[in-house]
């Protein structure tokens, strides 16, 4: 690639840019990484498609046509597949339906089956996405609810790190008994401060316990 100016070459291009601004045979080249004494990465792409008739085709190729270009190798062929195989995968196969969780009942009934009951208390959030659909539930600490347990730094890094857009917190009561506590109170005020200075809305509070549950949004305490 030293023959082409630096911001003119794929890697770069992609790390200022983005992948979408690249050309099928600049997205090769990245795949290959380097070339060779004699061809650079972008003019081995090209002849990897000269080979395939175009992007399309190379989900017909196999490692043996890949081979046919000579400065592609079992490892570099295995790439190419292992990434359009990947790609085929993202459009053939739809996401799973992410649950939706609109009212207080609903995340209720979603978090009562797995944490609603327990020899000890735990604290956890749901994480969810900006329409309200669970991204991921995780228990942060387990023993006796206080603020030295849980920190909102543990609450909101865990959310940052999977892109929730708003959580709602979740407590077991193993008493049978979900209304709160005058500390259950104190914490949540705390975590709802602390969501709109991070950017991250706290939705609810939810203490669990069997099959009934307490709400701080339907008790208008958020």
């Amino acid at each position: 690639m030293k023959s082409l100016a630096p911001h003119d070459r794929p890697r770069e291009k992609l790390d200022r840019f983005g992948s979408s601004i690249l050309g099928d045979n600049e997205l090769i080249a990245v795949i290959l990484g380097h070339g060779f004494r004699r061809e650079n990465a972008l003019e081995i792409a090209n002849r990897v498609l000269g080979l395939s008739s175009g992007a399309h085709g190379l989900t017909r190729m196999n490692e043996g046509q890949f081979r046919r270009v000579p400065e592609v190798g079992p490892a570099k062929a295995a790439q190419i597949l292992a990434v359009v195989e990947l790609g085929r995968c993202t459009r053939a196969r739809p996401s799973a339906e992410r649950t939706l969780l609109g009212s207080p009942r609903e995340v209720a009934a979603y978090l009562l089956p797995s944490h609603g009951s327990g020899p000890v208390e735990q604290f956890g959030v749901v994480m969810l996405d900006t329409k309200h659909r669970v991204i991921r539930a995780t228990v942060l600490s387990v023993g006796t609810l206080d603020a030295s347990l849980v920190h909102p730094r543990e609450v909101f890094r865990a959310a940052a790190e999977c892109g929730a857009a708003t959580v709602v917190l979740f407590h077991n009561y193993p008493s049978g008994d979900p209304t709160p506590s005058a500390d259950d109170m104190a914490l949540t005020k705390r975590l709802v401060a602390a969501g709109v200075l991070v950017g991250i809305e706290v939705l609810d509070h939810l203490g669990l316990a069997d099959s009934r549950y307490y709400s701080f949004k339907e008790a208008e305490r958020i």
